[in-house]
């Protein structure tokens, strides 16, 4: 039986879907799929939701992207909004990562600043074949990466692309995502879902208990050190000021 919830009082830009023990969420702001604050409350109250639900998870987006990163509208303000958005987007992305059920991301399109550390928060990703950028781009941009994106990144990169990705801000194609470690597999837009759907569905035969232990005991270290980044580059963001980071960006 197929259940939705209302995610928010707010215009839905996060829907929720529970079938057959697997909850898809879909971000879908209509454009670009930026990480606002509206976006990370619906995100966390649907992964509430997928916690109740006991549900395997597929994350994704819209058509052409997963998500475009943060809201520039809301960094370039600065204040709380901005300190906090910035904070709830590592820390999400920390939720993922250790997440009690088998998180699949199915990356529609683009995945590019926030939106590829969010890809390299799930158990197993799926890209889309096309002309598609995936890309952590802060220092094309002019902005240090934040410590927590680079514990995000070096827990799942391969060692050649580490450098070229968060230094160099390199992009990479859906197949050469792969070999990044972007991606687990590449699938034609048609099939993008389907193989998602399988993949969530071989996954609700894993022991669910036997996963979470595993998953934390495997990623004890990664998570204790994004944990310490994140506190740092709070202090260090509201030391600065966020709208002095986006001052920078500026000619």
């Amino acid at each position: 039986m197929a259940s939705s919830a209302a995610l928010s009082s707010q215009a839905s830009i996060v829907s929720y879907q529970f079938r057959d023990g697997i909850a898809t969420i879909v971000m879908d702001d209509g454009k670009r799929n930026v990480v606002s604050p509206a976006m990370l409350k619906q995100l966390n109250t649907a992964l509430d939701d997928a916690e109740k639900d006991n549900a395997v998870v597929i994350l994704t987006g819209r058509e052409g992207v997963l998500s475009a990163g943060f809201d520039l509208k809301v960094l370039k303000s600065g204040g709380l909004d901005a300190l906090n958005m910035l904070i709830g987007g590592f820390q999400l992305s920390r939720r993922l990562l250790s997440f009690p059920s088998p998180v699949v991301i199915a990356c529609p399109g683009h995945a590019i600043a926030m939106g590829s550390f969010m890809l390299l928060s799930g158990d197993y990703r799926i890209g889309t074949r096309g002309d598609f950028k995936i890309v952590a781009n802060e220092v094309e941009i002019g902005l240090t990466v934040p410590r927590s994106a680079m514990e995000i990144c070096r827990q799942r990169l391969a060692t050649p692309y580490l450098d070229r990705s968060v230094l160099l801000s390199e992009s990479c194609g859906p197949d050469l995502a792969v070999n990044a470690g972007f991606l687990d597999a590449v699938a034609d837009k048609r099939e993008l879902m389907n193989l998602a759907r399988e993949r969530a569905s071989a996954y609700l035969q894993l022991d669910r208990k036997a996963h979470c232990t595993s998953k934390l005991r495997l990623r004890h270290d990664m998570l204790k050190r994004l944990d310490a980044a994140i506190r740092r580059d709070q202090l260090e963001f509201a030391a600065r000021g966020v709208s002095a980071l986006w001052s920078r960006l500026m000619p």
